[in-house]
């Protein structure tokens, strides 16, 4: 396996501590950070999709890292956003890897929904990403510059009937922006894939 944690190595060796620090000094294995690890010797470095979903689970990758892997923001983050219903969050608990941070955000159980499996993680769908920006951002940056065609309405909608009412209202904003701007991109209100 890829990644694993310190609990894997303590089933294979009574003294995994030792074995652990040994086989990080030699190169063998990463350490991400306490009692989780890579592989790297045998498989490499997996993605920092990958190792965000590992660390809290359950989990899955959101706002502005979701918006750029879909395409919908051109911009780069530097910021890998995972929302998890884990209580251990907050800027203490970011991790670096590979120059990018993971950071970590908690969500009620009732919002956890709205993503799908890809190669070793989970990702929001577009209209979730644009969801959870506004819920724990309070706005969308570069909001003028998102790519909304693709996007449908309809299952914004449904989506944010969920989230508090100033969610609902700032995709209301949302929408408004696009109308004005671009009639003919407008989010389409025609099919949902939200299963």
């Amino acid at each position: 396996m890829v990644l694993f944690r310190k609990q894997n190595a303590e089933k294979v060796t009574s003294h995994a501590c030792m074995f652990l620090s040994r086989a990080v000094k030699k190169g063998l294995i990463h350490r991400i950070n306490r009692g989780n690890y890579i592989n790297s010797f045998l498989y490499g470095f997996p993605e920092v999709e990958e190792v965000g979903c590992f660390l809290k689970p359950p989990a899955y990758i959101s706002c502005e890292w979701a918006l750029n892997y879909h395409g919908i923001s051109l911009q780069s983050p530097t910021v890998c956003a995972v929302i998890t219903l884990s209580t251990a969050v907050g800027k203490k608990r970011n991790v670096q890897y590979q120059g990018i941070t993971i950071e970590f955000s908690r969500i009620a159980a009732s919002l956890f929904f709205g993503f799908t499996y890809h190669d070793g993680f989970y990702m929001a769908l577009p209209e979730k990403a644009i969801l959870d920006t506004i819920y724990s951002r309070k706005t969308i940056p570069a909001r003028d510059e998102l790519e909304l065609d693709m996007l449908h309405f309809n299952l914004f909608s449904k989506m944010a009937g969920k989230y508090p009412p100033h969610v609902f209202r700032s995709l209301l904003d949302l929408s408004n922006l696009v109308l004005s701007t671009s009639p003919s991109t407008a989010i389409r209100g025609e099919g949902s894939h939200l299963s």
